[in-house]
């Protein structure tokens, strides 16, 4: 397993439209992806579970992914994060 830690920086969090990019970015990868944040821990391969966990702008994550191909899953993810998730 390997995990980073960001502080989301995107203006209005992990609404519809970011989590839709990150999970859909996320699901080509054959490891689990996960994100926790403000003590949940969510599927970062599903749209409705990022939603719902209500994560907002100044929140530190945790990206954890575990399997395959965790290192280029985590990657790619802090990437995405790291960028505002096309916002």
């Amino acid at each position: 397993m390997v995990s980073q830690t960001i502080t989301l920086t995107n203006g209005s969090g992990l609404h519809m439209r970011p989590a839709g990019v990150l999970a859909s970015a996320m699901a080509p990868f054959a490891s689990d992806v996960t994100i926790v944040a403000a003590g949940k821990e969510v599927n970062a391969k599903s749209l409705m579970a990022i939603v719902a966990a209500g994560i907002k702008c100044g929140t530190e994550v945790e990206v954890r992914c575990e399997g395959a191909d965790e290192q280029a899953a985590l990657d790619a993810a802090i990437q995405l994060i790291e960028s505002g998730l096309g916002e």
